[in-house]
Formats: C-alpha cells, sequence, structure tokens
C-alpha cells in the first residue's frame, strides 16, 4: 500500500508535527483543554511512523491500561481505518491478549499500563522494552518517573533510519510535574531546547462540534477554566493544603541551620515503607527509605543517624502506632507520635496527626522548609498534593483531612514521606510556635 497519509491538519496539529520530524526535539508535550484532538493527533503520528518506518516498535501507554483500551484505543480505530484506510487482519493486525498492533510491514506498538504500582516501584516491566518512539496519553494520570523510565528505552534502529528520540504526552491543564516541567518553563520563556510545549484548545479543533463547546460552557468554574480555556493557572482545590509551587519551592530553599532532629515513619504492611528523615532545624538533609525492615533494623538506622550527626535523643520522634511501637520503646529518650491522639493546646484539630500536617502546610506554604536530598523528590510531590482538607462545608465540625485509606486509593501506596514530613510539626507545635489562622 501508499505509506503516505493525506489528512488536512490544523495549525496546533502542523506545529506539533512539525516539532515530532525535526532533529533536535525529544520531548512534546501537546497540552491544552478538552476537545483539541491531542489523542487523534497521537494516534496518527504513531501510524505515520510504524507505516514510514518498516520494523520499528513503539509504545502508547496510559495510566491504567483499561482505560487505554477503552478510549484511546477506539480512537486508533478511527483515525487507522476512517482517516487513513487502514484495514484491520490486511494492513494491521490486533492482539487483544498481548496488548500489541502488528503492521503489515513488521513494525509494531505495544499499549502499555504505566500506572505506579507499589509491587513495581521501578517499572521493571518496562526494563525489557526496546522501541523507536513514544506515545503517552494522558499524561496527567503518569509519574515522571515513568516517563524517564520510558524515555531510557528508545534506541530502536535509531540509526538506521537516522532519527532522534521521540515522545509525545497529551494532558488537559493540571498542577502536577507537567506544570513545573512544560508549562511554567514555557510561560516563562526558558524551555530547554529539546523539549516544546503546545497550547491547542477546542476551538483549534476547526472540526469540533458546536454542542460539544456547548457542554463545556456548562462546567463548574474550575472544570471550564481548564477543558474549555486550557487555562493552567486554574483556581486550585480549596481543600488543598498545600500550595503546589511551594511544594516544588521545597527542593530550592535555602535555610539556616539550627538544631538537628530525626523523624521516623514506620512501615506497617508489607508494600509500605520506613521513612527515617534527618533534620538541620526545618530542612530535611537525609532521607532514608526502608523496605520491609525489621524493628531492630530500625532502631539500628535511627541511632547510627543520631550518633554521626549529634542528634539528641529528645529530638528524635518516632510514629508509635503499631509496630513503631517497639521502635519507640528500643530508643531511650526519643518522643512518640500517636497519629489519632489529641490535638496540642486544645487547638480545633480532629488529632494530632492533622493538627501536623496543617502546621506543615503553613510552613510550607511560606517558603520555611526546605529538603536538601532531593532523591525522593518525586514521590514527596506526589504525596503532599493529594493531601486535602476533609468535610471542608461543615464549619461547626473540627478541622480534618482526608482518611489514610483515601489518600491510599488515589496514590496507589501508603503516604510515607509525607507523613514522616508532617512528624517533624510536633516539636513546632508543641513549642507554640507561629499562629494559627484556619
Amino acid at each position: 500500500m501508499n505509506n503516505k497519509i493525506d489528512i488536512e491538519l490544523f495549525p496546533k496539529q502542523v506545529q506539533c508535527f512539525n516539532y515530532l520530524n525535526d532533529k533536535t526535539t525529544t520531548e512534546v508535550l501537546f497540552g491544552g483543554g478538552a476537545g483539541g484532538s491531542k489523542t487523534f493527533t497521537g494516534c496518527l503520528w504513531q501510524i505515520q511512523r510504524r507505516l514510514t518506518y518498516a520494523g520499528t516498535r513503539s509504545v502508547i501507554g496510559r495510566s491504567k491500561l483499561k482505560n487505554l483500551k477503552a478510549t484511546t484505543l477506539n480512537t486508533f480505530f478511527e483515525v487507522a481505518q476512517d482517516f487513513c484506510g487502514l484495514k484491520p487482519n490486511e494492513h494491521f493486525n490486533y492482539n487483544a491478549q498481548e496488548s500489541t498492533i502488528t503492521f503489515f510491514n513488521d513494525s509494531i506498538i505495544y499499549l502499555k499500563d504505566l500506572f505506579l504500582y507499589p509491587s513495581d516501584p521501578d517499572f521493571t516491566s518496562l526494563g525489557g522494552l526496546e522501541i523507536t518512539d513514544a506515545f503517552v496519553d494522558e499524561c496527567a494520570e503518569v509519574s515522571q518517573k515513568a516517563v524517564n523510565i520510558l524515555n531510557s528505552r528508545i534506541r530502536f534502529k535509531l540509526d538506521k533510519y537516522d532519527l532522534i528520540p521521540k515522545t509525545l504526552m497529551t494532558c488537559n491543564p493540571t498542577k502536577t510535574w507537567l506544570y513545573s516541567e512544560f508549562y511554567k518553563p514555557y510561560k516563562e520563556d526558558r524551555m530547554a531546547d529539546h523539549r516544546k510545549f503546545i497550547q491547542s484548545l477546542v476551538r483549534d479543533n476547526t472540526e469540533i462540534s458546536e454542542h460539544y463547546i456547548k457542554q463545556l460552557e456548562k462546567l463548574d468554574k474550575v472544570s471550564r477554566q481548564r477543558l474549555l480555556l486550557g487555562d493552567w493557572e486554574y483556581n486550585e482545590d480549596d481543600a488543598l493544603l498545600f500550595d503546589y509551587d511551594s511544594i516544588h519551592d521545597m527542593f530550592t530553599n535555602k535555610l539556616e541551620g539550627s538544631l538537628k532532629y530525626i523523624t521516623c515513619d514506620v512501615a506497617r504492611f508489607g508494600a509500605d515503607k520506613t521513612i527515617i528523615i534527618l533534620w538541620n532545624g526545618l530542612t530535611a538533609e537525609k532521607i532514608v527509605s526502608l523496605a520491609k525492615s525489621s524493628v531492630t533494623t530500625t532502631i539500628e538506622q535511627i541511632n547510627k543517624m543520631s550518633i554521626e550527626n549529634g542528634v539528641q535523643r529528645s529530638h528524635i520522634i518516632v510514629d508509635e502506632d503499631g509496630v513503631g511501637g517497639g521502635v519507640k520503646d528500643g530508643i531511650s529518650g526519643c518522643k512518640g507520635f500517636v497519629n489519632g491522639s489529641k490535638a496540642l493546646k486544645n487547638e480545633n484539630f480532629q488529632n494530632l496527626k492533622t493538627q501536623c500536617f496543617f502546621k506543615l502546610a503553613e510552613l510550607v506554604n511560606q517558603g520555611k522548609v526546605a529538603v536538601k536530598d532531593k532523591a525522593h523528590k518525586q514521590a514527596i510531590i506526589e504525596e503532599l498534593e493529594i493531601i486535602k482538607r476533609d468535610k471542608i462545608d461543615k464549619d461547626t465540625q473540627k478541622l480534618s483531612i482526608i482518611p489514610k485509606d483515601t489518600i491510599k486509593s488515589l496514590l496507589g501506596r501508603s503516604p510515607d514521606y509525607a507523613d514522616a514530613l508532617m512528624m517533624r510539626m510536633w516539636y513546632e507545635v508543641k513549642g507554640n510556635y507561629g499562629v494559627y489562622a484556619f
């Protein structure tokens, strides 16, 4: 068949394809409002690449394979058959069991689940891949780590066809890593040469129905800002405790050191991690993550850190719920943190944990907390940005945050780093440091 695809593209699509075909751009974010033809563009690009470069391989990925097959894959079939004239079982074959699309010229597309599962934090499922390019749909649902690992697998037949690595990502406006890594640098005119951002709005799509636009106009204010207007600076959820930019600023803030502390959130279940943090004032200088560690090992790690850094026993605080009680008992003179205990100073919080999270948010949003150890940056960002107030519409109740089970279901894991950071606030609250204004 003729590999040339003749489809009239609107300007934003042309811009996208120009970046995808140049010799400098390796990552393109096609991110605007709903209806901007982002998924259509990604599927069209994938078909074009597989037809043009015989025997090449790619990944079309999304957070959950189930959602990919229910949405993105349907768009792929529409583009392939209705716009490109490709016939199933003649020009390409879809294998649902293996989640692959194989073309008549031996090119292949792997459909991949890119969710960060606790059982596979390093995405070993992607480790054996060798691909030519990648398309990640609805990338806001995917972690930066997943995309980075996927990018590391792009090397197959690049030299044969004189190609460079290419990854196309699509999303609607969102306050995730895409905001800080793509939108903000684009807005501030400091985007790295190998990255490009394209804002494609619903009215950029010349084929969109006016009925679809009218439906977007009926959405709530925040959704309308995001999906209709493509506004990346939309007003965030009032329930969020932590300002998104302030979370990121933690990793560049420079603070004066003072007294040293150690906080430890002890793992309770198999997939949870024990997190130990060494603090210099309000700077988290060193973070240690222990998977499936014994009480004895945890005690040894804390004692070692304490001796090496001159941390007083009274400046060590350990989560003493559950198995943490054994750790607390094993370190003479340290403080015990009970999440559900009464808030200090009779303040209007549901419990001590809530009180300390509010205090942490207060200081983070004021630029008064820093994280020097950046090895766990992505996990910390993901956990803090998901912490919200609970029952925000009930003024008569004590201040609370959403339950841990809810956080775990949204996050896909326990918020162990956030809990270890939060515990440092016990010392600030205990000393009546600051004034609450909630």
